[in-house]
């Protein structure tokens, strides 16, 4: 069963393949950035950012010369920042300890910031014909229809069965594309929700087909509630008519990214009891609030948010950064140097479409 399956998902890879970017290099760096920047995120949406990614970096060399400030800016909107970081990490041992080459075997490859099994098969598989299969959600879907197998995919036990049955499929000839088959199969035929069975080349031999339960299989346990929260932050102008931002610290979920000052509401704490309270925190200010510029809902993967935005004026004390690496005053016109979380960018562009006597209003 494992010749069919790798012959006919060959043959009908070379036939329906995307042509996509990182398709059309041998470059293993290219390659790495693309299998980063696929993490969890869809094909569709990594396309605009690795073009540009790669045009600002074309070379390990260029991505470690760089500050963490520039890597962020252009991964602006693509979200999970950590990788990121650990991207730009990854890039200065590679220059400082491997001369620009990027590892080549998994014991190496696997020491760099951000390198987990999943993207150390995948890069070496991809970039250097090495026998590792990759076992992601649309690896997992493919197989788990395919054997039939009902088990929780949530459970490391059915991820550890699957990766068996992928590592004893795989096309020791060629094992990239076999790869980049099989999670082109899941992406293309054997979706979520009504899979294009009568399409997919292995159909012939695919246990939960045979069942009428490719509706069931995969199975994945109800997944808890996803908690929402309540955020607050201060809009605070200058006399030059600037913006208070703050910058993140690096071991903080969105690290080295910029946003205005603020934080969760508490229990009983209205959202102008919030904002006074944690600008006083973070800023070591008080504050006087005006009124509230607008609401915005915002999505996280594992968390909900309403971030509430409240014009405020400092009517005792000096910002500074008691909670964040660092306090910038910027106009608007400057903002766009700097990389923002999407909820603080949708902000910023509200921000922009008010002119300078709006702003400084808050002022008088």
């Amino acid at each position: 069963m494992s010749s069919f399956f790798t012959e006919k998902l060959a043959a009908w890879y070379q036939a329906n393949k995307r042509d996509l970017p990182w398709r059309r290099t041998d470059d293993p760096y290219k390659i790495w950035v693309s299998e980063i920047m696929l993490q969890q995120t869809r094909v569709e949406t990594v396309i605009p950012y690795f073009r540009r990614f790669v045009e600002v970096f074309p070379t390990v060399f260029h991505l470690a010369a760089a500050s963490q400030q520039q890597v962020l800016k252009c991964w602006e909107g693509l979200g999970y920042y950590s990788r990121g970081r650990n991207l730009h990490q990854a890039a200065k041992t590679v220059v400082e300890d491997f001369d620009g080459k990027i590892p080549s075997t998994h014991k190496e490859i696997s020491k760099l910031k951000g390198i987990g099994p999943y993207s150390a098969a995948a890069i070496l598989s991809i970039a250097f014909n090495r026998k590792y299969a990759v076992v992601d959600g649309n690896v997992i879907r493919v197989i788990t229809r395919f054997y039939g197998i009902p088990d929780d995919i949530r459970k490391e036990t059915t991820k550890k069965h699957v990766q068996e049955l992928a590592d004893d499929l795989i096309d020791g000839n060629n094992p990239g594309d076999f790869n980049q088959a099989v999670m082109e199969l899941g992406a293309l035929i054997c979706t979520p929700k009504n899979p294009a069975c009568h399409l997919c080349p292995v159909s012939q031999y695919c246990i939960s087909l045979q069942r009428m339960e490719t509706d069931v299989i995969p199975y994945k346990s109800p997944s808890k509630k996803i908690p929402h929260k309540e955020i607050a932050v201060g809009l605070i102008v200058n006399e030059k008519n600037e913006l208070l931002i703050a910058l993140r610290p690096n071991n903080s979920m969105l690290g080295g990214l910029w946003e205005f000052p603020g934080g969760k509401r508490e229990q009983n704490e209205t959202l102008q009891e919030t904002v006074i309270r944690e600008l006083k925190e973070e800023l070591g200010v008080d504050v006087e609030i005006y009124s509230k510029f607008r609401d915005l809902k915002h999505t996280y993967s594992h968390f909900k948010i309403t971030l509430h935005a409240f014009w405020c004026k400092i009517i005792n004390g000096q910002p500074a950064p008691k909670s964040s690496q660092k306090l910038v005053w910027v106009g608007l016109e400057g903002v766009d140097h700097y990389p923002f979380p999407k909820a603080n960018k949708t902000l910023l562009n509200s921000l922009k479409k008010m002119d300078d006597l709006n702003l400084k209003r808050f002022l008088e």
